[in-house]
């Protein structure tokens, strides 16, 4: 992911980021291409940023694919819990 900062003084394109604030934006180009603008807080950055991490997504990936689970009671034996 990249951030790039934008001088203040490009005011149209500001307008279009307090549109963001209200709902997902789509840009279309004279080429045709489309580009979405979503507004964003530090859990969506903290999310994208934790997807990319190969080694814990190839970790979560094997856990999830695990099927012997631990009967609760066996837990509470090793636990020492009634």
């Amino acid at each position: 992911m990249k951030t790039i900062t934008l001088p203040e003084n490009l005011t149209e394109i500001h307008s279009v980021f307090e549109q963001a604030n209200d709902e997902d934006v789509i840009i279309q180009l004279a080429d045709g291409r489309h580009f979405m603008l979503s507004a964003i807080d530090d859990f969506d950055i903290e999310i994208a940023q934790t997807r990319r991490n190969q080694k814990l997504m190839a970790f979560l990936y094997q856990r999830a694919r695990q099927t012997q689970t631990i009967p609760l009671d066996k837990v509470k034996r090793q636990l020492g819990l009634s």
